[in-house]
């Protein structure tokens, strides 16, 4: 089997603590359990990267507007955002991690993500 690296997928995880990074990529998807859509965004410096999702749910709104005017785009009611003006923007990030309980599995499940999104 011949297996293709991409651009930036030979960089290691991020170190837990403060990092400065670019936002270098945008995936989106939904959620494999409820379906909710999401958006998956690659912060990246010179040492590596990390990736983190943001759900596009209640709970999950007050995060993707911090990260939105954490990068300089404001974010008004009735506005609609566009994922892909992130892309480029550096920011500071704070790197750790969380553990939750997989719902399928019920096994425990241990994520690296960013978090408290800073303008760098």
């Amino acid at each position: 089997m011949k297996i293709a690296i991409e651009k930036g997928q030979e960089k290691p995880l991020l170190a837990d603590g403060h990092q400065t990074v670019t936002i270098t990529d945008i995936q989106e998807g939904s959620s494999e359990n409820k379906g909710i859509p999401f958006f998956a965004a690659r912060f990246e410096n010179e040492d590596g990267y990390v990736s983190h999702r943001f759900y596009q749910s209640q709970a999950g709104m007050s995060s993707i507007v911090s990260l939105f005017e954490q990068a300089g785009i404001d974010v008004k009611e009735g506005a609609e955002l566009d994922t892909k003006q992130l892309i480029g923007k550096q920011l500071d990030i704070e790197v750790g991690e969380r553990s939750y309980n997989d719902p399928e599995t019920g096994n425990e499940r241990t994520l690296k993500q960013a978090m408290n999104f800073l303008v760098s």
